[in-house]
């Protein structure tokens, strides 16, 4: 390879200082945080769901034990329940991606995009050129080929 550095997608553009790329980065790590919490967010909806599911096992075996009345309040109170007024857990699912997630995801695009050319974790790309060891293999600045 003749040029052991970043491809270019992952190089910051000519004038843009340091400052940026540092609120650009902090930015991007904040963008990944939803991202995480997006994952917690669809984790929950599905543990709800199956723990919804369960409990009409639960209410089978009541009946079968003869504790009908134990099995009509799980069914009236709790199966089918929103989680929160007027909602399950679907619902809050798609008003997060529709709602506070796509405008995250579309004004961190729009900061990269109009302070960077769209470069992407430029923050990243230049601490991997500090911290690797340059000519070591498995330290290569981008894949062969």
């Amino acid at each position: 390879m003749t040029d052991d550095g970043p491809d270019p997608a992952h190089r910051r553009p000519a004038g843009l200082d340091d400052t940026t790329v540092a609120a650009l980065g902090k930015l991007s790590e904040a963008l990944e945080t939803t991202e995480r919490a997006r994952g917690h967010l669809y984790s929950m909806h599905q543990l709800t769901g199956h723990a919804d599911l369960q409990l009409d096992e639960a209410v089978a075996l009541f009946r079968r034990a003869g504790h009908d009345r134990v099995a009509d309040r799980i069914e009236r109170e709790l199966i089918g329940r929103n989680v929160i007024a007027g909602r399950w857990t679907f619902q809050i699912v798609e008003d997060y991606d529709d709602g506070y997630h796509a405008t995250f995801r579309e004004v961190e695009t729009w900061a990269r995009d109009d302070l960077a050319g769209g470069r992407r974790h430029l923050l990243e790309a230049e601490m991997k050129e500090r911290r690797r060891t340059r000519g070591l293999p498995g330290h290569e600045a981008r894949p062969a080929g």
